[in-house]
C-alpha cells in the first residue's frame, strides 16, 4: 500500500516535470495538448516500470497499462479542447483547471484503473 502511495506521488511529481521537459523539445502548437498527453502518457508509464524495480509493493506494468494511460489522457484533451463548444457541456467551468493538469491527471487515472 504505502508502494502504491509513493508511485502515484512520483507519478504527480514527476510526470509533470517530464512530460514538460519533453514538451520543450517539441514546437507544434495546433494539436499541443494530445501531444502532451501522449508524453505524458509515456512518462507516467515509464515511471511505473521504473517503481516496479525499485519498490517493493508495486507490480510492473503491462503494455494495457499504457493503453489506458493513454486513452484517458486524450480522452481529457479532447475534453478540455472541444468540451466548451458542445452545448451539453458548455456549463462545466473549464477554465478552473489548466488544462494540462487534467491531462496528466487522466493519464495517471488510467495507469491505475487498469492495475
Amino acid at each position: 500500500m504505502l508502494g502504491r502511495l509513493v508511485l502515484l506521488l512520483l507519478q504527480i511529481v514527476l510526470g509533470w516535470f517530464g512530460s514538460q521537459a519533453i514538451m520543450g523539445f517539441i514546437k507544434i502548437g495546433d494539436f499541443r495538448l494530445f501531444i502532451f498527453a501522449v508524453a505524458a502518457a509515456i512518462v507516467v508509464f515509464l515511471i511505473g516500470v521504473i517503481a516496479a524495480q525499485v519498490l517493493k509493493d508495486v507490480g510492473a506494468p503491462s503494455s494495457h497499462t499504457l493503453s489506458w494511460a493513454l486513452g484517458l489522457g486524450l480522452i481529457a484533451a479532447v475534453l478540455w479542447t472541444w468540451g466548451p463548444q458542445l452545448p451539453l457541456l458548455s456549463e462545466i467551468p473549464w477554465g478552473r483547471v489548466r488544462a494540462e493538469y487534467a491531462v496528466l491527471a487522466g493519464a495517471i487515472l488510467g495507469y491505475h484503473l487498469k492495475r
